[in-house]
C-alpha cells in the first residue's frame, strides 16, 4: 500500500487533535507482508481524530480491508502499531476491542437463528435483553421492519442480510464502525444510522463518488 493507492479523509496526523485530546485511533508504522513476501501494508502512519467520518479508496488489493481488519484484531497486528484511546489495541481484551470497533461487511455472515436472535446476540453477551420493541426500532433504523423479526438468514436476500448486520452492529452501541458499503445509497443511508450510535466512523470503498459526502476534505494518505 502507498501513497497514491491509498486516500484518508483525515486534516491531522498528529497524536492529539485540535482539541488536546487523544486521537481515537493513532497508526504507527503497520506493516504486513503475503506469505509470498509481497508487502500489504508498508510502514502505515495516520492519526484518526475522534468525531469523524474517515473514508479510504484505492484499487483491489491495495491493503484497505487488512488495515481496518487490524483495528478490531481479526487480523493481529503488531505491537507498538495500532492505538485505540492512546492503549495498544494488542494489550486490550479482543471481545471487548470488538464491541467498541464494530465492522460491516459487503457480504455478512448471520448466525443461525432467526433476524432478532442476531440482532440480540451482541447484548445477550453483556447481561442485557432486548424487547422486540428494541429489535424493531433497531430494524427500523436499517430500513427493514417487524416483519423480519421471525424470518431465519436463510429467507434473506444478499440485500436484507446487509440491512440486518447492519442493525445487528448497532445493538452492540459501537464507539466505532467499520463500513464497506457497495453503493452511493446505501453509504447515505447506513451512516445515517451509524451517526445515532457512534461517534467515529471508518468508510471503506474503492471509489470516491460513494464517500464524497464525507464532512472533511481528502488528502493524500502518509505511508
Amino acid at each position: 500500500m502507498s501513497a497514491e493507492h491509498l486516500l484518508l479523509t483525515v486534516d491531522d496526523v498528529d497524536d492529539h487533535n485540535h482539541d488536546g485530546g487523544v486521537m481515537k485511533f493513532q497508526i504507527r508504522d503497520l506493516r504486513k507482508v503475503s506469505d509470498a513476501g509481497v508487502p500489504i501494508l508498508n510502514g502505515i502512519n495516520v492519526g484518526i481524530p475522534k468525531g469523524k467520518i474517515v473514508g479510504i479508496i484505492g484499487p483491489s488489493g491495495s491493503g484497505k480491508s487488512t488495515l481496518l481488519r487490524a483495528l478490531n484484531r481479526l487480523w493481529e497486528p503488531p505491537s507498538d502499531t495500532v492505538f485505540l484511546d492512546g492503549r495498544d489495541i494488542v494489550d486490550l481484551d479482543v471481545l471487548g476491542l470488538r464491541r467498541k470497533v464494530g465492522m460491516l461487511f459487503q457480504l455478512p455472515v448471520l448466525f443461525q437463528g432467526t433476524v432478532a436472535d442476531n440482532i440480540r446476540y451482541g447484548p445477550n453477551l453483556r447481561g442485557k435483553k432486548l424487547t422486540d420493541v428494541e429489535v424493531s426500532k433497531l430494524l427500523t433504523l436499517a430500513d427493514l421492519d417487524s416483519s423480519f423479526l421471525s424470518k431465519t438468514g436463510g429467507e434473506l436476500s444478499v440485500g436484507q442480510a446487509q440491512r440486518v448486520a447492519l442493525a445487528r452492529t448497532l445493538a452492540n452501541e459501537p464507539e466505532v464502525a467499520c463500513h464497506n458499503p457497495i453503493s452511493f445509497s446505501e453509504a447515505q443511508a447506513d451512516m445515517f444510522a451509524l451517526k445515532l450510535y457512534c461517534n467515529f466512523h471508518v468508510l471503506l470503498n474503492h471509489y470516491l463518488k460513494i464517500i464524497s459526502f464525507l464532512d472533511i476534505d481528502i488528502s493524500n494518505f502518509s505511508s
